[in-house]
């Protein structure tokens, strides 16, 4: 009988654990819903490819924005949905949840993820800090007294953070991630080449050609959206020194991040970190040459974890199997 469950809430993507099961639910965050009566069509991959298509009658959107629960009703109606998939409809147990918040969530939004998750049957759901997540899946043994350094790119939020002792020592949280970097796309393609393309164009543009910095090898695609002149169909062509060009002052806002709490962290610690290099998680750490940037930029060995996008959800689930050891990593709510 399944009494625990691991949940990644992220901006971009939903996951889900259970002890010993590996990743049992793996979609885009996003809900689809009518909008008259509020009720959910589709969630995941099916919503998903609904976006900029949907009739009057139909909203589909991301719940979260930049890491933050935006839609209350509508998160906990997705993951209703998510945890009847996991536990089936007809549950005699309910189950204690364990679900990532962004570092420095306020106590408002902490209660937001906690409304949701005990709004669809938890018996007691624990929250624990995103970076610390992330590290347990990368192989970072969080309780050394020796400091790991974690940059953890999502979808809505940059994360950065060094650890010792089982907890955050210094850290910085900044509003740009995956989605800024689309949406750094489409601005950059509009204004330079008058087309005006969806975020599912850019965000395969990223994905397929992009890159943190101009390449010696320019690889290009051809994307299609509306001409904002004509407003006729058009396609393009474009090249990773576009990405690149458009993605520049996320990246920057990155940069900044990792050099600010570089700069907090203390002396004993920042040896550590010189030792060990800086792990790089979350799905936005896939872009081509990130590391490689990073690593110029602060003089630091950065490296991109294995699977960088499932290791919040990776160590969520070590921790489901290992609750006892890490309780004093998670946090309770008051009564």
């Amino acid at each position: 009988m399944i009494r625990k469950v691991g949940i990644d809430l992220g901006t971009s993507y939903i996951r889900a654990t259970i002890p010993k099961s590996g990743v049992l639910i793996n979609e885009p965050n996003v809900v689809a819903l009518n909008a008259v009566n509020q009720k959910v069509i589709a969630v995941g991959e099916d919503a998903k490819q609904m976006l900029g298509r949907t009739p009057e009658a139909i909203i589909a959107s991301y719940p979260l924005v930049d890491g933050v629960i935006a839609s209350y009703k509508t998160t906990r109606q997705a993951l209703q949905i998510y945890l009847s998939k996991i536990l089936g409809r007809f549950r005699l147990f309910k189950p204690e949840i364990v679900i990532n918040v962004p570092v420095g969530s306020t106590s408002t939004e902490k209660k937001a993820v906690w409304d949701a998750a005990e709004g669809i049957g938890a018996k007691k759901v624990y929250l624990i800090k995103s970076p610390i997540a992330a590290a347990i899946g990368s192989g970072i043994d969080i309780f050394s007294s020796s400091g790991n350094m974690i940059i953890d790119v999502g979808g809505g939020k940059t994360e950065v953070a060094v650890i010792s002792l089982g907890d955050i020592v210094a850290y910085s949280s900044v509003r740009f991630g995956g989605k800024k970097m689309d949406q750094a796309i489409i601005d950059y393609i509009r204004k330079k080449r008058n087309l005006v393309i969806g975020e599912q164009t850019a965000e395969s543009a990223k994905i397929e050609i992009g890159s943190a910095f101009a390449p010696k090898k320019d690889n290009r695609m051809e994307i299609s959206g509306s001409n904002t002149i004509s407003g006729l169909p058009e396609s393009v062509i474009i090249h990773s020194s576009d990405i690149a060009t458009a993605v520049k002052p996320v990246i920057n806002e990155i940069i900044l991040a990792v050099k600010q709490v570089l700069q907090k962290t203390p002396p004993e610690l920042s040896s550590d970190v010189m030792d060990k290099g800086i792990a790089i998680s979350g799905n936005g750490a896939s872009l081509r040459g990130f590391d490689e940037l990073l690593t110029k930029v602060t003089g630091v060995p950065c490296q991109i974890v294995e699977e960088p996008g499932l290791c919040t959800i990776k160590g969520i689930g070590l921790v489901l199997e290992n609750l006892n050891d890490f309780k004093g990593t998670l946090i309770e709510r008051r009564k």
